[in-house]
C-alpha cells in the first residue's frame, strides 16, 4: 500500500493505528510488522523509519530502491525552515544543547566536520604566514576597558567571574568574548623594533558571549573558533594582510571546499566590528534566501595599539604606533554547511570537505560478502579516500541507509551477496540522487570521479540559487520589499546610515559593500558602490 502524499507533495509516515491494516498480504508477515511498530513506537530515541514501509525489509533485506521519502524523517524545508534545520542537526546527530543556557555540545558527527574545517582551514592560515598560539581564557576586565568602543560593543554579552577559590576576586575577570585585549597585551612585550613586524599570530579556541537568543551551531553563547590576529608597520601592510585573509583564507575555502558562493565586501560603519576602521566579510546565502555571516576581517587601525602601547623603533629612529588586525571564523560555519546545501533528507556534504567521503556498505550476510566489502574499502584507502566500513548486519539496512543520507556522505556502496554473484556493487550518491551497478574491478574509479563531479555540481547548484534569488532594484523601498526574497542589491546611495537604520527597523540588513565590478572598496565613502540588503540569520 501506498502511503499518501502530505501537503508538500512526500509521502505521509506510516499510520501506527491498526486501522492501517497490513502492508503485505501475508498474514504472518503483517503480524510480523504491527508488532516491530509497536516495539519501535515504544522505544526512546528510535525513528520511525527502521520499522519497514514500502521498499525497506524489517529484516534487513536489499531494497529494490531506497527513497528517503517513503517515510518522513525531518520536517520538509518549504513547510517549516527553522523546524527542519533543528531536524537536521537532532536526527544527524550533530550537536545537543549543553546543561547552560545557551551552550551546546558538539557531537562527534559534527565535530568531525569540524575538524576538517580546521584542517583546512589552518593549512591556509599558515600558508598566509601566521602562527598558531595559545592565550588565556579569563582576561581582566581592566584590559577591556582601555579600547572604549570595544567594551561598549560586548558589554551586554560578557561573562564575568567575581569568584574565585571560594573568594571574592579582587578585580573581576571576564570569560574571553574575543582576544583583541588580551593579545594586544603581549604584542606590546614581544615587538620592540621594525624588526619584529609583522607579528602573525592564530589561535584555535572557545569564546563565551552570552547571547539571549540562541540557536545551536549559528548562535550560542560559547562556540569554537579561530581568531587570528597582526600587527603591522603601516596601514597598508595592515589592509592589504587583512584582505589577504579574507580572499586567500576565508573565500577560497567556502568556495573550493564548502562549495558556498560567498558574496565579499565591506561592512557599512553600523555593521562594524566594535574597535575596527573597517571590517570585511563573506556573506553566503542559505536555502531560505537568508543571508549568513560566514566569517570576518578587521582593519583595527591603531586603536588597540594605542590602548595597549604596541610600538616599535622604526628603521628611521622614530617611536611608532603598530597597525593591528584581527579576523575570525567559527562553528557557525556549520550551520552555514546545513542550511546552504541540506535537502529534506538531511545533510548534503561536499566530498572535498566530508570527514567520511565514502561509506562501504554490507547489506546481508554472505560468503565472501564482508572479505569483500574489506577489499574495497582498503582500496579506496590506498587511492587517497577516506572510508568507513558498515557491516553492522544485525542493524536493519534501511536503517544504516537512512542514518548515511541524514549524515550526508557523498557516496555509499552497497555490497550484497547477489551482487557479488554478478561481479558488481551498488554505488549511491548522495548528491547526484543516484543508484548504479558498477563493476567491482571499476567501482573506484567510478567513486573518484563521482566525487569530484559531486563537490563541482553542489556548488553550481548553490550559485545558481543565489543568482535566481538576487534582485537588482533602484531605490530603498523597492530594497526592503524584495529582500523578503533573496539578496537585494541596490546603490548606496539610495539608502545611506538613515535608510539603513530603517531597513534594520523591519528586519533588513546591508550584509555588505561592493563595487560595481565586485572588488571590495576601501571605504564607505567611496562613489557608485553597491549594497547588498537581506534578512539574516
Amino acid at each position: 500500500m501506498t502511503a499518501p502524499a502530505s501537503p508538500c507533495g512526500s509521502p505521509a509516515p506510516p499510520s501506527l493505528s491498526p486501522a492501517s491494516g497490513p502492508i503485505r498480504p501475508d498474514r504472518r508477515r503483517a503480524r510480523s510488522r504491527r508488532r516491530a511498530f509497536a516495539a519501535a513506537a515504544r522505544e526512546p530515541g528510535r525513528p520511525l523509519w527502521t520499522i519497514g514501509g514500502p521498499g525497506i525489509s524489517m529484516r534487513g533485506q536489499r531494497p529494490a530502491r531506497y527513497d528517503p521519502g517513503m517515510a518522513r524523517v525531518l520536517t520538509p524545508q518549504a513547510e517549516d525552515f527553522p523546524r527542519w534545520y533543528q531536524d537536521v542537526v537532532a536526527k544527524a546527530e550533530l550537536a545537543e544543547p549543553g546543561p547552560v543556557r545557551g551552550s551546546q555540545v558538539i557531537r562527534p558527527v559534527g565535530y568531525a566536520i569540524w575538524e576538517r574545517m580546521v584542517a583546512e582551514m589552518d593549512a591556509r592560515i599558515k600558508a598566509a604566514g601566521a602562527e598558531n598560539a595559545s592565550f588565556p581564557l579569563l582576561i581582566p576586565e581592566s584590559y577591556l576597558r582601555r579600547e572604549a568602543q570595544h567594551v561598549e560593543g560586548f558589554a551586554p554579552e560578557l561573562a564575568v567571574v567575581t569568584i574565585g577559590g571560594g573568594k571574592t576576586l579582587e578585580e573581576p575577570v571576564v570569560i574571553r568574548p574575543t582576544s583583541e585585549t588580551v593579545i594586544g597585551e603581549f604584542m606590546a612585550k614581544w615587538v620592540q623594533s621594525y624588526r619584529d613586524l609583522p607579528l602573525l599570530l592564530n589561535q584555535w579556541c572557545n569564546v563565551v558571549r552570552w547571547e539571549m537568543r540562541t540557536r545551536l551551531l549559528l548562535r550560542s553563547a560559547e562556540f569554537l573558533w579561530q581568531e587570528g590576529h597582526t600587527a603591522h608597520a603601516t596601514q597598508d601592510e595592515a589592509r592589504a594582510y587583512a584582505r589577504r585573509i579574507l580572499h586567500e583564507a576565508y573565500e577560497d575555502f567556502m568556495v573550493s571546499v564548502l562549495a558556498i558562493p560567498v558574496t565579499v565586501g565591506l561592512k557599512t560603519a553600523r555593521e562594524r566590528f566594535a574597535g575596527a576602521t573597517n571590517t570585511y566579510t563573506a556573506e553566503a546565502m542559505m536555502r531560505d534566501g537568508k543571508a549568513l555571516q560566514m566569517g570576518t576581517s578587521h582593519e583595527l587601525g591603531q586603536n588597540f595599539a594605542r590602548a595597549f602601547g604596541i610600538d616599535y623603533l622604526s628603521a628611521q629612529g622614530r617611536q611608532e604606533f603598530c597597525w593591528t588586525t584581527s579576523w575570525g571564523s567559527s562553528t557557525r560555519m556549520l550551520g552555514g554547511l546545513i542550511m546552504a546545501h541540506g535537502d529534506d533528507d538531511g545533510l548534503r556534504v561536499p566530498p572535498r570537505l566530508a570527514p567520511v567521503q565514502v561509506q562501504v556498505s554490507v547489506v546481508k550476510d554472505g560468503d565472501g560478502v564482508a572479505e569483500a566489502a574489506a577489499r574495497l574499502r582498503d582500496g579506496l584507502r590506498a587511492a587517497g579516500l577516506r572510508v568507513t566500513l558498515d557491516d553492522r548486519t544485525d542493524v536493519p539496512f534501511g536503517r544504516r541507509a537512512v542514518n548515511a543520507e541524514l549524515r550526508g556522505y557523498p557516496v555509499r556502496i552497497e555490497v550484497g551477496p547477489r551482487d557479488l554473484a554478478t561481479g558488481t556493487v551498488t554505488v549511491v550518491r548522495r548528491i547526484a540522487g543516484t543508484k548504479t551497478p558498477t563493476p567491482v574491478t571499476e567501482a573506484s574509479t567510478a567513486v573518484l570521479a563521482a566525487l569530484e563531479a559531486d563537490q563541482t555540481a553542489l556548488f553550481d547548484e548553490a550559485l545558481a540559487r543565489r543568482e535566481a534569488q538576487t534582485a537588482d532594484v533602484s531605490t530603498l523601498d523597492d530594497a526592503i520589499a524584495a529582500a523578503e526574497n533573496g539578496f537585494v542589491r541596490v546603490p548606496w546611495a539610495q539608502v545611506g546610515a538613515d535608510g539603513e537604520a530603517r531597513a534594520n527597523g523591519v528586519g533588513v540588513t546591508v550584509r555588505c559593500l561592493v563595487r560595481e565590478d565586485g572588488t571590495v572598496p576601501s571605504g564607505e565613502d567611496e562613489p557608485g558602490l553597491i549594497a547588498y540588503l537581506a534578512r539574516s540569520y
